[in-house]
């Protein structure tokens, strides 16, 4: 069953006085379909109303069993997931799953029994930790596993590493038969839903990462290319890129003070965009 599908059951109140945040969300609200009335803390709420969104600071004032209180910036993942799974009327007990496909930027689903309440692509590997830690947040009553795809090894032993001090349980899941045919962005969450309903080995101690002189070599032509052929980063540097330490677009931006020249936009492969709210 879709999430799309959940949705339609019931509906979300949203209730605030915040304009930006209404704003925010009544367009999230609008743009994924979701049956939603839109109130002022203090007025009644219908009875179809599954979940309340508002603003922290109005949500003591708010009369309702399910209330989500958004903050006022940040990532929105968990208040989403939250929001889709009040409206699949789980009894609240099932335990969380997460799957992630590894990568550059790896897929993720948050899955709740046959349910997935929340899925998309992170920015790099160290964000699934920030992901974990923002849905331990917000389901402290929860229980939590992060299941993680065997494919891409540095990525995947960087995500382990991000996800162990979150002490959650954590497995690595064989691959074979998870990863669909397709574009490489949808690929990445269908391939991370698979993952979900894996079961992997559990893992309980950091992964040591290893680094290829391939893989640096690779890096290297990566920023040969940034730079527009102006530098090479030095393989220090690179190896740093490679463990999470710095981004690409850092790098280069490091090599241009040093080496002189400006940069092109970071390749695809190890470049950080902007934080999604």
């Amino acid at each position: 069953m879709t999430v799309r599908a959940l949705l339609r059951r019931r509906s979300v109140a949203l209730a605030t006085r915040d304009p930006a945040l209404y704003a925010e969300l009544a367009g999230v609200l609008r743009d994924r379909k979701i049956p939603s009335v839109s109130l002022l803390p203090g007025q009644r709420i219908p009875r179809q109303a599954a979940v309340v969104l508002t603003s922290e600071e109005e949500s003591g004032s708010i009369a309702h069993p399910h209330v989500v209180a958004v903050p006022p910036d940040g990532d929105r993942t968990g208040v989403w997931a939250e929001v889709a799974s009040a409206l699949a009327a789980h009894n609240g007990d099932d335990e969380l799953v997460v799957g992630i496909d590894p990568g550059p930027r790896p897929g993720y689903a948050v899955t709740e029994g046959n349910d997935s309440i929340a899925e998309g692509v992170l920015e790099d590997p160290e964000s699934v930790g920030r992901l974990g830690a923002h849905l331990r947040r917000r389901f402290p009553a929860r229980a939590l596993r992060f299941r993680v795809g065997s494919g891409d090894r540095l990525a995947r032993d960087r995500i382990v590493n991000a996800l162990l001090p979150l002490r959650r349980p954590v497995e690595v899941v064989d691959e074979q038969g998870t990863t669909p045919r397709g574009l490489r962005r949808p690929r990445d969450v269908l391939a991370a839903r698979a993952i979900a309903r894996s079961r992997g080995r559990p893992v309980v101690s950091p992964a040591r990462l290893r680094i290829t002189p391939g893989e640096v070599a690779n890096l290297q032509r990566l920023s040969r290319e940034g730079s527009g052929g102006q530098f090479t980063i030095p393989r220090r540097v690179a190896e740093g890129v490679l463990r999470g330490e710095l981004t690409m677009t850092e790098a280069l931006a490091e090599g241009a003070r040093r080496y002189g020249g400006s940069t092109r936009r970071a390749p695809s492969a190890a470049r950080r965009p902007a934080e999604r709210s």
